[in-house]
C-alpha cells in the first residue's frame, strides 16, 4: 500500500507545506523561507525551531500543524496513513508493471482464438464422417422367430370364409 496523504492548506498563498512520508516516518517543511520558526502539533508547542518538523513513528491519527514566525502563520491539517512495510513505487516502475500485465494478457487472448479457431475447423470435417451419440439412430431390433406371424393363404375353393357355410 501506498502511503496516503491529505492536506489543508491555511491563510498564506506564499507557498505550501510539503509533506514527506518514508515507512511511519513524516517529515513537513514550513513554507517559511527564515529559521526559528515555531512549530505546534495539535495545541502543543515543540521544541525545534527549523524549517522542517519530523514525526518519527506517526500512528496514522489526523494531526493539526502549524507553522509560525512573528505575524506570519501557516496551518495543516495532517491526514497521513503510513505503514512500516511499505514499499514506494515510482510512476515508471507502475507504468511497467501495468504495460507488461497488458502485454501478457494480449497474448493470453491470442493463444485461445488461434486455438480455438482450429479446433473448431478440425471438429467440423470430423463431425461430416461420423454422427455421434444422440445423431444416429438405431435400427429396429430383428423380430423373433418364435412369435412370427404365419399367414395361411385363402383358397375359395375350400369352402372356408364364405358366407354360410
Amino acid at each position: 500500500l501506498l502511503p496516503l496523504v491529505s492536506f489543508l492548506i491555511g491563510v498564506s498563498s506564499q507557498g505550501e507545506f510539503l509533506v514527506e512520508i518514508s515507512g511511519t516516518t513524516v517529515t513537513i517543511t514550513c513554507p517559511l523561507d527564515e529559521e526559528d520558526i515555531q512549530w505546534e502539533l495539535s495545541g502543543k508547542a515543540q521544541d525545534t525551531r527549523e524549517r522542517r518538523f519530523v514525526i518519527k513513528d506517526h500512528d496514522s491519527t489526523p494531526a493539526n500543524l502549524s507553522c509560525s514566525l512573528g505575524k506570519k502563520k501557516h496551518q495543516l491539517y495532517l491526514n497521513a496513513k503510513v505503514c512500516a512495510t511499505c514499499e514506494e513505487l515510482d510512476a515508471l516502475t507502475v507504468a511497467g508493471i501495468i504495460a507488461a500485465d497488458l502485454l501478457i494478457t494480449l497474448g493470453v487472448l491470442i493463444l485461445v482464438y488461434y486455438f480455438s479457431k482450429g479446433r473448431k475447423g478440425r471438429a467440423s470435417s470430423a463431425g461430416d464422417s461420423r454422427p455421434r451419440g444422440q445423431k444416429m439412430q438405431r435400427p429396429p431390433p430383428v423380430p423373433n422367430p418364435d412369435y412370427e406371424v404365419r399367414t395361411v393363404p385363402f383358397h375359395p375353393a375350400a369352402g372356408e370364409g364364405q358366407p354360410g357355410h
